[in-house]
């Protein structure tokens, strides 16, 4: 069931919204303001308490708390994503874990040792346009910084008695990166004029910070991965080989340097337009996305565990991704969608209803229901809870979280019952649950990537949305809105008389036992002459089974409930990326992965471009 949510929030929203027409386009377009739906609302009682509902900042304290975050602090948090893709490249994966082979090492030291001279003339530039003396010492100290790093360079060189730098030719990522770099110092920036042509200091200032935005998150990208690697350690391990490379980039003194660089572009930058600062962020941009083809341009000859699709033979393989919907996907649940059509699009009390027409509950009557409703299942909710959860943490025992799950079950179905009962999904417009759907705002990434496989003809692979929402029109409208038209969904359906619903849901999808059952029939139905790779992606207690049947269970988002249930049952719950270095140490070992599910292991991540960086790669 996917019913209960603030009423005082719907409340709220029902009475702001309704002066409004039935099937207003504006109605619908407030389902895609970002400042409404940015927050995760609440889902359920099983998600979340009312209390713990994260309200969203008004425009304007947002805005301020960006002008109070440095512009490189700012974008560093823009394009996390990027960072991602990095991290999860296999030449920083199997660095990480420590068994990247040396020659790859020393390619990409040698490689590496041309990007840092790039960098020592790139800051040379910048101290010449410079105009402030400060910042002609910061930009001095940096350049002096790179010059240090050259020599840890020289270091490896020492230990393999080779000059790489002559021994290795530059390859392309390499040249491409670097070309950016110089051109940007050089003042060849689109719409920009060249250095030579600059006729005041200040403008000459500003290729200084256009040379900063572009190196900027460099040094933030290497600070960011050195501090990963580093808390991957384990006190046991025995020696990283790849150690003095790892101490050298999450130590303090490279931190220091990073937050220079970063106030240097604050610094250089706090007297430009609005129009140069995006082409700071654009500089910005495409340097971390130079960054990304740099690490995956290394050559490695080893197996690795990334990107998860690398071994795939789609002659041989089916990759079979499997999503849950509100709140995986969505930045609002859907029950709260169809709650406010239904409120602010339903008669007042005085108002006369055709007699041809589905006789609708009033607007005030309706507000009322829902509130009922909304009070009772958040209160048998918890008792069902309670009721389950083991008081000790037992051993994992699928079996017996699947048991428990059982009684929550029964009491999302009697719920549902009492939805239907009620009438207060009586009279929406089809049309108007479509239009909602087409302007459901989704998750950063989501739909990148489905679109990324289901869009790859060779990869041989087939998405499938399970779901507990009561109208599976509005998740396909939601995602063939976006171009999705090759996502198969499991949902619960309204009935309709014409294009109006009746009130009555046909019930395919009401609890964790039916989504376990929909998972494991559409595996039989799949066929057996391919082998099956399966991911289940889910962020709820409903979502628990199937995350423990699919090969590679990954929660998404920060929902406690699942955690809460899925721990007193001898759940574990790792971060992706531990699991993912750990996986890459047992090829090194001599050992294949196993991703087999059913061993009571979920892996969690923050968002999708995680999941995305992980499965597809770059």
């Amino acid at each position: 069931m996917r019913f209960f949510f603030s009423f005082n929030q719907i409340k709220n929203r029902a009475s702001s919204l309704a002066k409004l027409a039935p099937s207003s386009d504006s109605l619908l377009r407030r389902f895609a303001r970002p400042d409404s739906v940015r927050s995760r609302s609440v889902k359920s009682a099983r998600r979340s308490s009312p209390e713990s509902m994260a309200i969203p900042p008004p425009k304007s304290a947002i805005s301020t708390i960006d002008n109070e975050v440095g512009l490189g602090r700012r974008f560093w948090i823009k394009f996390r994503r990027e960072s991602l893709f990095a991290m999860y490249t296999p030449f920083t994966v199997s660095l990480a874990a420590g068994n990247l082979k040396i020659d790859t090492f020393r390619h990409y030291v040698a490689q590496d040792f041309h990007f840092l001279k790039a960098f020592a003339r790139a800051y040379e530039s910048a101290e010449e346009c410079a105009d402030d003396d400060d910042a002609k010492l910061a930009i001095s100290q940096l350049r002096s910084d790179v010059l240090e790093e050259l020599k840890m360079h020289d270091s490896f060189v020492q230990e393999w008695g080779a000059d790489l730098a002559k021994e290795v030719s530059v390859n392309s990522a390499t040249v491409k990166y670097t070309d950016f770099l110089l051109a940007t110092a050089s003042g060849k920036v689109e719409g920009v004029k060249a250095p030579g042509k600059l006729a005041t200091p200040f403008e000459r200032t500003k290729i200084a910070a256009y040379t900063l935005g572009a190196m900027t998150p460099c040094m933030r990208l290497y600070a960011f991965l050195g501090k990963e690697f580093l808390a991957l350690r384990e006190n046991n391990e025995e020696s990283h080989p790849y150690q003095k490379w790892i101490d050298n980039y999450s130590s303090e003194s490279f931190e220091a340097s990073a937050v220079q660089t970063e106030e240097l572009l604050d610094k250089l930058s706090v007297s430009l337009t609005g129009e140069e600062l995006d082409v700071i962020e654009k500089l910005y941009h495409q340097a971390m996305k130079l960054e990304i083809e740099f690490f995956a341009s290394q050559p490695l000859d080893q197996p690795t565990i990334v990107p998860l699709t690398k071994g795939h033979n789609p002659a041989e393989d089916q990759l079979m991704i499997f999503s849950d919907f509100d709140l995986t996907c969505t930045v609002v649940d859907s029950s709260a969608i169809l709650a406010e059509i239904a409120i602010v699009t339903a008669p007042k009390s005085d108002q006369n209803q055709p007699e041809s027409q589905i006789v609708r509950m009033s607007s005030a009557d309706l507000r009322h229901t829902w509130a009922l409703l909304s009070t009772q299942y958040s209160e048998e909710h918890e008792q069902c809870m309670e009721s389950i959860i083991p008081s000790e943490q037992v051993e994992f025992n699928y079996e017996r979280l699947h048991n428990a799950l059982e009684q929550l079950s029964e009491f999302e179905k009697r719920a549902n019952n009492r939805v239907i009962e009620s009438g207060v999904l009586k009279g929406l417009n089809l049309e108007d649950i479509k239009k909602a759907g087409e302007r459901l705002i989704l998750q950063d990434g989501c739909t990148t990537f489905f679109e990324s496989v289901v869009k790859n003809e060779n990869l041989n692979a087939k998405v499938h949305v399970l779901s507990y929402c009561w109208c599976g029109d509005l998740i396909r409208s939601a995602f063939s809105s976006g171009g999705l038209h090759e996502l198969t969904v499991y949902a619960n359906e309204f009935t309709f008389e014409g294009s109006i619903s009746t009130g009555e849901i046909v019930k395919k999808v009401e609890s964790p036992i039916d989504k376990a059952r929909a998972f494991k029939d559409i595996l039989a139905n799949g066929g057996k002459d391919r082998k099956n790779l399966t991911i289940y992606i889910g962020d709820s207690v409903g979502d628990l089974l199937c995350l423990l049947e699919a090969d590679i269970g990954i929660v998404v988002g920060s929902s406690s409930s699942p955690r809460r249930v899925g721990t007193q049952f001898g759940v574990s719950f790792i971060p992706l990326y531990p699991g993912v270095i750990k996986k890459q140490k047992e090829i090194a070992e001599g050992s294949s992965p196993n991703w087999k599910g059913s061993t009571g292991i979920l892996f969690t991540v923050s968002s999708w471009a995680e999941i995305h960086a992980f499965i597809l790669g770059w």
